[in-house]
């Protein structure tokens, strides 16, 4: 069994694999301010509540886009798990060419994003990832990495809308009625929903322009599937992508 951790900027994605098979998966809030004993606990919590022993597990892979926190991370799983992990980083084999121009420079979540789709969809493909930032990730038709955009998340532009805004309230995402708000809740709503649904539709285009009509697209993170159902340009929704990505660099390492 293998537990596989993606560690973003706002939630800490957890699931557990049985093979090629996902089974229970939990999302916790990202806090700086956790020490390991806090998130070593929250762990074997969890396995108490899908009633599933840690001895059972053979590994733990983890991506993390959090500096400050994959050391704590890290010792939560050697201390409460007692598992070492392995953190996608330079020197681990991940299957992918980046073709960046600082290959350094790219997630690791982004990194097992394109593993994932390698084997799972093939290239030539983009991968849009709804999490703290909207990013956009191109993987060529051999399956490289070739680069990619960042958008503010849907929650960055509301927090920076409501902050500036005086008269601006704090709304839930969801569909507003009609495009045309009638009021200032429907109004932000649809500012939000389908004003990311056109910038997702945008830079598709612009990607598939570049990568050819070939070009697969898919969706994860947390709003994937929100804003899929409003336009046609996702075609396939991968919400655990980076965790599938993570089991399959774990395979090429063992």
């Amino acid at each position: 069994m293998l537990l596989a951790i993606d560690v973003g900027n706002t939630n800490l994605t957890l699931g557990l694999y049985e093979g090629d098979t996902l089974g229970p998966r939990w999302r916790i809030a990202t806090d700086h301010r956790s020490m390991p004993d806090e998130y070593g606990l929250q762990f074997v919590g969890m396995f108490n509540h899908a009633g599933i022993d840690p001895e059972r597990l053979e590994g733990i892979c983890i991506a993390s886009v959090v500096p400050p926190l994959t050391g704590k991370v890290v010792e939560a799983c050697r201390n409460y798990l007692q598992r070492d992990p392995l953190v996608v980083d330079a020197g681990v084999k991940t299957g992918v060419r980046v073709l960046y121009e600082d290959p350094k420079a790219v997630g690791a979540d982004r990194i097992v994003d394109c593993a994932a789709v390698q084997q799972l969809y093939g290239g030539p493909a983009c991968v849009v990832d709804f999490g703290t930032g909207t990013t956009f990730d191109a993987i060529t038709a051999e399956g490289e990495y070739l680069g990619g955009a960042i958008a503010p998340g849907i929650g960055i532009a509301a927090d920076a809308l409501f902050s500036a805004g005086a008269k601006l309230m704090r709304v839930d995402l969801q569909r507003p009625p009609s495009a045309i708000g009638r009021n200032t809740t429907h109004a932000l709503q649809s500012g939000l929903l389908f004003g990311y649904v056109g910038l997702v539709e945008g830079l598709v285009a612009r990607f598939r322009a570049e990568l050819g009509e070939g070009m697969k697209v898919i969706g994860t993170g947390g709003l994937a599937e929100l804003i899929a159902a409003e336009t046609e340009v996702i075609e396939i929704l991968a919400p655990w992508l980076t965790l599938d990505g993570l089991r399959i660099v774990w395979g090429l390492n063992r």
